[in-house]
This record gives structure tokens, sequence and C-alpha cells, in this order.
């Protein structure tokens, strides 16, 4: 067995000596992605129609607000490792579930667009630093051979958070739009209350400066910086799926807003159970090779639309999406835990680098998609087009690694 298994296994023994079950563990990291991700974030696309039409804020101010929650997204993920070790990562990741619970209720009160936007920069602050953390914490204390499906019931968070906001946001708007704040707000601080006592044990921060410069060599090995640009490209390759499949069958197929609805049920859905099973898949088949597999399968699913708008195709483009949104984010952890196995240091140090990238490239693609798309006549299939071009490359990126670069490591 490696010197980084023995390891592997003496903090997983060590915890079920604590009294803290592994099931416990991956339940607080769900808890978090649902807050800061899955409710801070997703919850608000079936808002937006809600808020114009209550005349809070202009079509162009809601725009303007999805866009204050990518930029908060991504300095959370900017500022997440100098927060885990100044107060360390336990407490930052409690913070900022309360922080994104807060939020939820500043914005049932619309006092201004000013007061708005601050929040849901705050919002995305919140999910920025659990993305980089939550998994960080809890993956180091799993036995090896768990650690996809661990990491695939954290980010299942993020899913529930989807698939709640094609049902539950709804129900909620049924009563108000101040009461689907409130709602959200009181579902955020129950789910952080819930979680508090059930993280791990969390490792000294006084040490933060020596752990910041052992990261400084993992995070710079070509395979590592390769893993970081394929994981931004994948992020680009979900932005037509996530901001325009709905408009795409309402307003692009003539179908309405409630079929556009269904779809993005589905796609919610597919992000329940992807991380389940992709990283059901990483523990049987290894990491590398089940992140190869899902870009092959992510890139013919992101192109179906371009080629079919049938609704058995519409349906599996959906779900598969759906279900890779999420379901990347395990297969990506347990890769770079692959490239670097005897750092945990470097560890959160490269997922701090590939959570940036894929926030940066993001935003990037829903600016500059949504820029094409209403300088092109309104064509659709180009959008989906070039989001299955970046997984090609993303996957490409990776094959062309592991053979120049990294033989033996794949």
């Amino acid at each position: 067995m490696s010197m980084s298994a023995n390891v592997d296994h003496h903090h997983s023994a060590r915890h079920r000596e604590a009294g803290q079950p592994l099931w416990l563990l991956a339940a607080a990291g769900l808890c978090a992605s649902l807050v800061g991700l899955g409710l801070a974030r997703f919850a608000y696309t079936p808002l937006i129609p809600a808020l114009i039409a209550a005349k809070w804020f202009t079509p162009a101010e809601a725009v303007y607000l999805g866009a204050a929650n990518l930029a908060g997204y991504l300095a959370g993920a900017l500022i997440a490792r100098d927060l885990g070790a100044r107060i360390g990562q336990v407490w930052a990741l409690r913070s900022m579930m309360a922080l994104a619970a807060i939020t939820c209720f500043a914005c049932a009160v619309p006092i201004s667009f000013i007061w708005f936007f601050g929040f849901r920069v705050l919002a995305g602050v919140s999910g920025g630093v659990i993305m980089v953390l939550a998994a960080t914490a809890i993956l180091p204390h799993t036995a090896p051979h768990k650690r996809g499906l661990v990491g695939g019931v954290i980010f299942a968070g993020v899913g529930l958070g989807v698939a709640s906001s094609g049902t539950l946001v709804p129900l909620l708007l049924q009563q108000g739009v101040k009461q689907a704040w409130y709602g959200l707000g009181v579902l955020s601080a129950v789910l952080t209350v819930i979680s508090w006592k059930a993280w791990p044990a969390d490792a000294s921060a006084v040490h933060g400066g020596e752990q910041h410069h052992a990261a400084a060599h993992g995070v710079r090995a070509p395979l590592v910086i390769a893993l970081c640009l394929e994981y931004g490209l994948n992020a680009l390759a979900l932005v037509p799926h996530m901001v325009f499949l709905v408009d795409f069958v309402a307003r692009g197929l003539g179908q309405g807003i409630a079929a556009g609805s269904h779809y993005w049920v589905l796609y919610g859905l597919g992000a329940v159970v992807g991380p389940l099973l992709t990283g059901h898949l990483a523990d049987r088949a290894g990491f590398a090779a089940a992140l190869r597999v899902a870009f092959l399968i992510e890139a013919v699913a992101v192109a179906i639309p371009a080629v079919t708008t049938s609704p058995a195709a519409l349906i599996v483009s959906s779900l598969i999406v759906g279900g890779f949104t999420p379901g990347i984010v395990p297969l990506v952890i347990g890769r770079i835990h692959e490239l670097i196995p005897h750092s945990a240091a470097s560890q959160r140090a490269a997922w701090a680098q590939a959570t940036t990238a894929f926030a940066l490239f993001q935003a990037a693609g829903a600016y500059g998609l949504s820029y094409l798309y209403a300088h092109n006549g309104g064509d659709y299939a180009l959008l989906f087009v070039i989001g299955a071009a970046a997984v090609v490359v993303a996957l490409a990126i990776e094959l062309v690694g592991v053979v120049t670069l990294g033989r033996g490591r794949g």
C-alpha cells in the first residue's frame, strides 16, 4: 500500500474513533453545496420572471443581478484558500452557509437595486468558497476507494438545488416573491444548523503559511495545469444548457415556457443523480478513465440540440448534461488526488485553481455566448456546437497531456 493510502486509512480510522461516521461527513458536504450553490445560486433562475412581473426590477437589471452572482462566485473561489487558512476550513464553510442564508432573507426586501446587487454578489462569494473548501475538508478523511462516491454525495447538493429551482421555487412563488425568498432563507438556515456539528475536526489554521508554501509545487505540474484548463472548458460547454435551454425550447421551438420548464426539471433530475453515478464509476474504473469517458459522453449530449429537436433527443440531452453539471466535479477532484497523491495542501491549492478557472470560463462563456446570440440572428444551434467543441478540446488536452507529459500517470 502506498504512503498516501496509509495516510488516508489513518484519517478514516481516526474519524471512526471520534464517532463521526462517513455518511455524516458526506451529508454535511451535501448541505453546504445545496445551500451555497443549489439554493443561493440556481434558485434565482426561476425567480427572474417573478421579479420582473412584480416590477422589482427591469429585465436588464435582472440580467445584471445574475451576473453579480457569477462575479461573486469568482471572488469566492479566489479568497477561499486564504479564508480557510485564516479561520479554518470548517469555520469558513459554516460562515459561508450562514452568509448564504442571510442573503436570501436580505433579498426579500427590495430596498434598491444596489442593495440587491450587493447581496447577490455575497451569495456568489459564499458559493465560490463552499465549492473550493467543502470537498477538501472531507475527502482527506475518506478512504481512496470511497472518494468517488463521497464526492458524488457532496455535490449532489448542487443537483438538488437545480431540481428545487424547477419544483420548490414555483410552489413558494404561489405565496409571493417575498415569501419565496423567505422560504429559501429558512431552508438554508435549517440546513446550516443541521450540518453545524457534522463537519470533521478542523486542521489548525496556524500552519497556513507553511501549507501555502508546500502547495506551490504540485499546482505547477503541467498535467495539473492542463486539468484546470479542461475544467474551465467544461464550464464553457455547460453554458448553452444552463443559460439557454429553457429559452431555446420556449421561444426557439415555440413550445412555450411550461414546456421549457419541464426540460429544466429533467436537467435538475439529472443533476441530482449525476455526481453519484460518476463518483461510482470513478471508484470502479479510476478517475482518469472516468473523466475521459465523461468528456466524450458530454460532448455528444451538448451537441444533440444542434442536430435534432425531437422530444426524446432533448430529454436525453437535458438529463445527461444536467448530470454532468455537478457530476464532473468529483471526477476532477479525484483526478487532482491522483496527480498530487502526497500533499493535502497542494491538493487544496490545485482544486482552488481549478475552481477559479471554472468560474472564469463560465462567466466569459455566459457573456460571450449571450453576445453572440444577440448578434447572430437568434441561432441557438451555434451555441450548442460551440459548447460541444469546448468539451472535445478538453478531451484532446487530457489525452495529449497524458501521452506527452504523463506516461504512467493516467
